[in-house]
């Protein structure tokens, strides 16, 4: 056998004996793999360990891998627009102060400059697995304080992300003057824009063209491989690979399939993921820790006291509310997995000293076991600075805050149009660069030595400039074009003179940019005097912006990545018409769990159509049955519910509350009183037609239940009381057979 095969098979076994203790103790399961770590790691003696730790390091990356790929698809950069400024402006401040924090302790103990900068990155960030488990254990989840740490959680999570990539530029040129570390950021910006507006357009067009070959066998493959590919590109281009799985994750958190891609690799992510702390805790060496004792109990302390001193002032500035500022910062106080990405990384790159990961893994461990009982502890602190405050500053702090969120608040004035007009345009501008940038790059690396190659230098050097340009011009365009007759411009214009210069010069800037990008190419590849040059330059540039063609490929494209981008949204308004048109309605039994807290409950108090989509065809009640309920009905443990809706929204609801779910048949069930599906359309001589199912009393007429309706122009909704009926409307019904029957013969 092999001996990663051994190795394998041993930490997941000790690791299942050690997560299920600290499960039984109501411990993070995160310790529990990093002591598992331990016990099986060639530091401990006293039990058996792996053969080698190559292999089990490999797998750890991987782990990785998947975290990050995981954690993208949870995060959406369009979640940073809905949150605003408010958990931004809290994350920077946070990490900034604990990066300070760390590095100040790390220059107290005479360590080096890689290891003062790796350990204040390390300190910098809370661990969001840690906390939010912690909220549900402690009944948190939905108390307001709880959704803004998460919100800043998040946003720490992507700074964590560039922050990474920023130590591994500074790691390589071992170099921290202020122009490389703008040149890396600059870069940095390009591929996350490259990635990210060529990921959008691209992926969900393959998910789209391949959806009826797509299983959850399939999409966990390609959303793998996908996943894999871009991880192996960052490696390429110098960045983690882990910064590639981060980006693609994201990229499909914006796709319909996102919820599916994250239920298919969500084991994959938890084992692996395991490897990865078991692997942490194998760095752990007693004797190291012995040590560097002191220099543990310092950066705990530095830890918990800069989270609860720092965190509490930096959400206090931004929510100006005292008690929640303290209740938040009190809630992140450990470090968690990214410090052991982020150690692993300065190990990884050879930069940082061989004691700083088994220490840092120590304040980890440390700051999480604490974590709980610092936030029940939050109140009492909160008491405290409220009875020291006097009652008129405390009255002042929350007038300050109300001030605050009222100027916050955008108003319609020139200054605002204006600097959302010039928002716009940068945002737009800087994207048709980066993808310019890019398609030119890429002929300058292939189709230039290409074509001259099989046509000769100057026929290969002009066709290359021909095709690049050509390639160009979709994009160049917009950038020439877009916005110059928006809403904004328009209403700047007229607001007076200096609207007016505004607006003329932001256009010109767009046409010199424009103007540039061709300049360059044509500069590059063809050898004429630069006077010639500007002027085929500029012969280029009125054909892109006059020809129809590139303005319809323009518009296409552009319509294509908008609608990517949004199709995740829409999914919610189209989502009930489509399950119910499509082949996934199923009708199923679920029984009701005799410890179920819906007992007692009417159908009206669940609610169930609206919260998980999902009808009640039934209620079978031991050999009674109660077809068609109504909203009054209530159920009991025991009950067997027979259920209408999409596999997704039967899960679902089992997921909240339901245990046994029996497999539905197609058709008409085995029982004689099952239920099925019809539809109805509604013709001239329907007695149905200008009444509602509120007054034709639809449900004690016929025995059967509408659960929706679609207009004639192919709109289906969801069933409405009040909605009429019309000719042409087809009707979806559920009911027994011999009741549908009547029904057809009837209307």
């Amino acid at each position: 056998m092999s001996s990663l095969i051994f190795d394998l098979a041993y930490i997941l076994t000790v690791a299942s004996i050690v997560t299920i203790i600290f499960k039984r103790l109501k411990q993070p399961l995160v310790l529990g793999y990093i002591v598992a770590g331990f016990l099986a790691g060639p530091h401990m003696t006293y039990t058996p360990s792996v053969s080698g730790m190559e292999g089990i390091e490999e797998w750890s990356q991987i782990g990785v891998i998947f975290l990050m790929f995981t954690l993208g698809l949870e995060f959406s950069f369009k979640k940073i627009v809905r949150m605003g400024m408010r958990p931004v402006l809290t994350a920077i401040m946070v990490m900034g102060c604990m990066i300070g924090v760390g590095s100040m302790v790390a220059l107290m103990f005479g360590w080096s400059s890689m290891d003062r900068i790796f350990l204040g990155g390390m300190l910098s960030m809370s661990s969001t697995t840690i906390i939010y488990k912690a909220f549900d254990e402690l009944g948190l989840r939905s108390k307001r304080f709880a959704s803004g740490v998460i919100s800043v959680l998040i946003i720490e999570d992507i700074l964590g992300i560039l922050l990474m990539v920023m130590l591994s530029a500074m790691a390589v040129s071992r170099r921290f003057e202020g122009l490389e570390l703008i040149k890396s950021l600059m870069q940095l910006v390009f591929f996350l824009m490259l990635w990210f507006m060529v990921g959008i357009y691209l992926v969900p067009l393959l998910l789209k063209k391949a959806g009826r070959y797509i299983n959850s066998e399939t999409l966990l493959v390609v959303s793998v491989g996908l996943c894999f590919m871009l991880a192996v590109v960052a490696s390429n281009v110098g960045y983690s690979p882990a910064f590639g799985a981060f980006m693609m994750g994201s990229i499909m958190a914006e796709t319909v399939e996102a919820e599916n891609i994250e239920k298919a690799v969500g084991s994959l992510r938890d084992l692996f993921g395991a490897v990865f702390f078991v692997s942490v805790g194998m760095m752990v060496e007693p004797s190291v820790l012995m040590e560097y004792w002191l220099p543990i109990v310092v950066l705990t302390l530095a830890v918990m006291l800069g989270q609860m001193f720092f965190g509490s002032l930096s959400f206090f500035i931004a929510s100006k509310d005292v008690r929640t500022a303290i209740r938040s910062g009190f809630s992140m106080v450990q470090i968690g997995e990214f410090a052991f990405i982020i150690a692993a990384l300065g190990q990884e790159l050879g930069v940082t000293s061989s004691f700083l990961y088994p220490v840092v893994v120590a304040v980890s461990i440390v700051t999480t076991f604490f974590t709980p009982y610092v936030i029940r502890f939050s109140p009492n602190v909160c008491n405290y600075v409220e009875q020291t405050l006097n009652a008129r500053g405390a009255d002042v702090l929350k007038r300050k805050g109300r001030e605050s969120v009222r100027r916050q608040e955008p108003a319609n004035t020139v200054a605002s149009v204006r600097r959302r007009f010039i928002g716009n345009v940068l945002l737009q501008t800087a994207a048709f660069l980066t993808i310019c940038t890019a398609l030119s790059m890429f002929s300058f690396a292939t189709l230039f030595s290409l074509f001259q190659h099989v046509l000769g230098s100057d026929y290969g050097t002009v066709l290359c400039c021909v095709m690049t340009l050509l390639f160009l011009s979709p994009f160049i365009r917009p950038i020439v074009i877009r916005k110059n007759n928006c809403s904004d411009a328009k209403y700047l214009c007229a607001s007076g003179f200096s609207g007016r210069v505004l607006v003329g010069v932001v256009v010109l800037m767009k046409l010199l940019a424009g103007f540039f990008v061709i300049y360059y190419v044509v500069s590059l590849m063809l050898p004429f005097w630069w006077a010639w040059n500007m002027l085929i330059s500029f012969g280029a540039l009125v054909l892109t912006v006059t020809s129809r063609p590139v303005k319809h490929v323009s518009m296409r494209i552009e319509h294509t990545f908008i609608q990517n981008l949004r199709q995740r949204d829409r999914q919610g308004e189209l989502s009930y018409g489509r399950r119910l048109r499509g082949k996934d309605l199923q009708i199923a039994h679920v029984k009701v769990p005799v410890q179920s807290r819906w007992g007692g409950h009417s159908l009206a108090q669940l609610n169930f159509s609206r919260t998980e989509r999902i009808n009640i065809a039934a209620i079978i009640r031991s050999n009674h049955r109660i077809n068609i309920p109504g909203g009054n009905h209530r159920i009991y443990p025991g009950d067997v519910l027979e259920v209408v809706g999409s596999m997704e929204s039967i899960d679902s609801l089992r997921a909240r509350s339901m245990e046994e779910l029996y497999k539905p048949q197609d058709g008409m069930l085995a029982d004689k009183h099952g239920m099925v599906i019809i539809s109805i359309e509604l013709t001239e001589s329907s007695p149905l037609i200008g009444h509602t199912l509120q007054d034709t009393d639809f449900r004690r007429r016929y025995n059967c239940m509408v659960v929706g309706v679609e207009d004639g122009k192919g709109h289906l909704d969801a069933t409405q009381a009040k909605r009429r009926f019309r000719q042409g409307d087809i009707v979806w019904v559920v009911g027994e057979e011999a009741d549908l029957k009547m029904l057809e013969m009837a209307v």
